[in-house]
C-alpha cells in the first residue's frame, strides 16, 4: 500500500492505431500521468471519479444482453483490424450485426458459437461501409488486446444482465 502523495510508476506498452508505444504511468494524488519515455512534457489524464454515482434507472436504460455469435467475416475496410459479427439474441431481439476489434486474441473459427455480452439498445452506428447494430463488450488486457465479456456457463440467448 502507498501513502498519499507518493508516486507509483511502471512501464507499460500500449497499442494505438497499430503502433506500440512504451509509456510511463505515474499515479499521484488521484491523477494519472501518461508520458512517452524520455518525453519532456507528460500528458495529464484525470483519473475516473469513482465517487460519482448513478441512479438505478440510469443503469436499467442500458440493455445488456447475451447472444451467440453465428457468423464472423473479415472487415478489411476497417481502419484497425476487425471482424463483422452476426449475433443471435433470441426470438425477442433477433440477429444483430456488430463490428469488433478482437482480431488479436480470436480467430474467426473460434468465435462461432461463443456467447458474448452486448449493448443492444444503442442506435445503429455507421463504421465505414458497415452498419453496426449492437456493441459487443470486452476489456483491454495488459497488452491492449480486447478480451470479450462472456458468461462462464451457457445461458439463454437474449438474457439480460442483472
Amino acid at each position: 500500500s502507498t501513502r498519499a502523495g507518493r508516486i507509483e510508476g511502471r512501464r507499460r506498452r500500449f497499442r494505438h492505431g497499430g503502433i506500440w508505444t512504451k509509456l510511463w504511468l505515474q499515479k499521484q494524488k488521484g491523477r494519472v500521468t501518461l508520458s512517452k519515455l524520455n518525453a519532456d512534457k507528460p500528458e495529464l489524464i484525470p483519473a475516473p471519479d469513482s465517487s460519482q454515482t448513478i441512479e438505478w434507472d440510469d443503469f436499467m436504460r442500458v440493455d445488456l444482453r447475451v447472444g451467440t455469435i453465428v457468423s464472423v467475416e473479415e472487415f478489411p475496410e476497417a481502419r484497425r483490424p476487425a471482424y463483422k459479427l452476426q449475433v443471435d439474441f433470441g426470438a425477442e431481439i433477433g440477429l444483430k450485426k456488430s463490428s469488433a476489434q478482437i482480431t488479436d486474441l480470436y480467430d474467426r473459427e473460434s468465435l462461432i458459437g461463443r456467447q458474448v455480452l452486448a449493448v443492444v439498445n444503442f442506435p445503429p452506428k455507421q463504421i465505414g461501409p458497415f452498419m453496426s447494430e449492437c456493441l459487443v463488450t470486452g476489456f483491454h488486457n495488459a497488452e491492449g488486446a480486447v478480451v470479450l465479456t462472456m458468461p462462464t456457463t451457457e445461458v439463454p440467448n437474449g438474457s439480460r444482465l442483472l
